[in-house]
């Protein structure tokens, strides 16, 4: 499945048997139709407060239910789904895939509305700054940031115990850009993976050389220190949205089969 979702009401996506969560709803609404208890592996567990374009979800499925007409599953899927949650697409594939094994990159976007013009329209997914921007700046320190490197400087720091935190930046641009009449600055990041408010802990280190208290060389530094303490803030959750996974050639097979 492709899902999105407004991030603000979810206490994150992964299920948390007293929490309101993506997961837990969209197994509620699978349940419900299948009839049968059903598990999700999802692409990337996204924090409470963001929001989501096209997080993948995959779900094994017997093969009685492989011949369900894939347009009723999906307006079925969207009925009992609240307001909040949109299935986009459905997909087929073969048995063992797993939405997050998979996957080769994720990519997000942050939104920033930068200086005293309160957003109307982007109030609800961007970081509404009260400062200007320098964004050739921001771009500047953002290249050193490109590849492979350790990024335990851009990690919750209880959250890199013990564990790898190597991690391939494939693209990072910043740029400004303007959605239902409002200027924005968007900061956009493809990665293999993520850590845990890797792009959330970037982008506050960015905004830093960008309102000109750092100079672009410092974010070098902050990657060289392997240490979360040398980085800038963790930007607000509400910035941020899971824009899309990519995945090998043919891996995925839209669902139009019209049952038998």
């Amino acid at each position: 499945m492709r899902v999105g979702y407004r991030g603000s009401a979810f206490a994150g996506f992964a299920y948390q048997p007293d929490q309101r969560t993506v997961a837990g709803e969209i197994i509620r609404a699978l349940e419900t139709y299948l009839r049968r208890p059903v598990e999700l592996t999802c692409a990337g567990r996204t924090d409470a407060g963001v929001h989501a374009i096209a997080q993948h979800v995959s779900i094994p499925i017997t093969a009685e239910e492989s011949q369900l007409n894939g347009a009723t599953l999906k307006r079925a899927l969207t009925a009992l789904l609240p307001d909040d949650i949109s299935v986009g697409a459905l997909y087929q594939a073969k048995k063992g895939f797993s939405a997050r094994f998979d996957a080769l990159s994720r990519s997000y976007r942050y939104r920033i509305s930068a200086g005293w013009t309160r957003p109307v329209m982007a109030w609800d997914h961007a970081w509404w700054l009260r400062s200007n921007l320098d964004v050739e700046r921001m771009y500047e320190a953002s290249r050193c940031l490109i590849g492979e490197h350790d990024f335990k400087s851009f990690c919750k720091a209880a959250s890199a115990v013990g564990k790898p935190t190597s991690r391939n930046v494939i693209s990072l641009t910043i740029s400004q850009i303007e959605e239902a009449g409002e200027p924005l600055v968007a900061v956009d990041i493809c990665g293999n993976a993520f850590l845990h408010s890797m792009v959330r802990t970037i982008v506050g280190t960015l905004v830093e050389v960008g309102r000109g208290r750092k100079e672009p060389q410092w974010v070098e530094e902050v990657l060289a220190a392997c240490d979360r303490r040398a980085a800038g803030q963790c930007s607000p959750a509400k910035g941020l949205t899971f824009t899309g996974v990519a995945y090998p050639p043919e891996a995925l097979t839209p669902w139009l089969k019209e049952g038998v």
